[in-house]
C-alpha cells in the first residue's frame, strides 16, 4: 500500500469532476457508553425497507465515500452512514481499532432500533464489515466488501508502510496526542453550493496524525484464519485498477468465502467517487444480489 493511495482523499485533483447528486443531511448521534458520531439515515421506498450500513474508507467520512451511491441505494434500502472514530466527526478516543469501529457500527443500529442490516464497506470499511460479522453475526444479513482484503503486510513494502506511518507523524512536533488530533474543526460547506469545496472539507476534517495511527492499526488486519467461516450472503467488489490492494488478492479472499460472488469495476482504489459512474451500478447490483439471497434465507432464520 502506498502513502499516496490509502484513501479517496489522499489525492484530490483540483476541481475534479464529482457526481452531482443530493447529499443527505445528518446529525450527531450519541452512542451510549461509546461517544458521539455523525450519522445520516436516508429512508428507503417503504417504512420496512431493509437497512444497509455503509462503512467508509481511510482518510474519508461516511458521506465522502458513499454520497454518489446513496440515491441509487435508497430506491431499495434504508441507507445509513456514520463517521468512524478518529475520522471526520466520529468518536474521539484515546485508541483506534477496527474492533471498536465494528462495535460502534452495531451501536448505531441499536440506537435506530434496527435488528439486522446489510453491511457494505470500502477499503478500511470492508475490514470493519468483516469484523462486524465476526463480533455480531446475529446483526448481519449480508456483506458487500469493496476494495477489500483479509491480510496486509504480505510484502516488505507493505510492512514498512504500515509500521512506519504510525511512528512518523508521532515524532513530528506539534501534532500532539491522538485524542486531541482526531477531530479537525472546519467551516461547513453546503454541497449544493460547491460539491468540490464540500468534498475537500470532508477530507480535511480528519487529521494526518489520526490517519497515520489508523494505518498502523489497519496493517494488523488479519482475518484469513476465519474469513472462510463467513456464512451470510456476501459479494466482493473488485476495482481492477486498484494500486493499493492488488485485485488478485481481493479475488483470492472472495474465493475463501463460501458462495461469495465477485463483481469487477473498471476503476481504481478510489473508484467509489473518482469513477462513480462505473462503480455505482456494479455496487448496486452487488447489494441487490446479496439482498435477494438474504431474503431467501429469512424463512429459515
Amino acid at each position: 500500500m502506498n502513502a499516496t493511495r490509502t484513501g479517496l482523499g489522499a489525492r484530490l485533483p483540483a476541481r475534479i469532476k464529482l457526481p452531482q447528486v443530493d447529499v443527505p443531511d445528518g446529525y450527531m448521534m450519541e452512542l451510549p457508553g461509546r461517544g458521539s458520531t455523525y450519522v445520516t439515515d436516508t429512508p428507503g421506498p417503504t417504512a420496512d425497507a431493509p437497512a444497509i450500513v455503509l462503512l467508509h474508507s481511510l482518510t474519508t467520512t461516511g458521506l465522502l465515500t458513499w454520497f454518489p451511491s446513496i440515491p441509487a441505494l435508497s430506491k431499495k434500502f434504508r441507507v445509513i452512514t456514520l463517521d468512524q472514530r478518529w475520522h471526520g466527526r466520529g468518536i474521539q478516543s484515546e485508541t483506534f481499532s477496527l474492533r471498536d469501529c465494528a462495535d460502534d457500527s452495531v451501536a448505531v443500529l441499536d440506537v435506530l432500533g434496527i435488528d439486522k442490516a446489510m453491511f457494505a464497506g470500502f477499503s478500511m470499511g470492508s475490514l470493519i464489515a468483516q469484523r462486524v460479522w465476526r463480533q455480531h453475526p446475529d446483526r448481519v444479513g449480508g456483506l458487500v466488501l469493496c476494495a477489500s482484503t483479509d491480510v496486509f503486510q504480505m510484502t516488505p513494502t507493505e510492512a514498512f508502510f504500515h509500521n512506519g506511518m504510525d511512528g512518523m507523524f508521532s515524532r513530528i512536533r506539534g501534532f500532539g496526542s491522538p485524542l486531541r488530533a482526531t477531530r479537525v474543526q472546519a467551516k461547513q460547506v453546503d454541497p449544493k453550493e460547491d460539491i468540490y469545496r464540500w468534498a475537500l472539507n470532508e477530507f480535511r476534517s480528519t487529521s494526518p496524525l489520526a490517519v497515520s495511527k489508523a494505518i498502523g492499526e489497519i496493517g494488523k488486519h488479519h482475518t484469513r484464519p476465519w474469513v472462510n467461516q463467513i456464512d451470510v450472503p456476501t459479494a466482493v467488489v473488485v476495482p481492477l485498477k486498484d494500486k493499493a490492494i492488488p485485485p488478485a488478492r481481493q479475488k483470492a479472499m472472495a474465493r475463501r468465502i463460501k458462495g461469495a460472488t465477485i463483481h469487477e469495476v473498471d476503476g481504481g482504489h478510489a473508484s467509489c467517487v473518482m469513477d462513480a459512474e462505473k462503480f455505482v451500478p456494479v455496487f448496486v447490483h452487488a447489494t441487490n444480489e446479496v439482498l435477494a439471497r438474504w431474503k431467501e434465507r429469512q424463512p429459515a432464520e
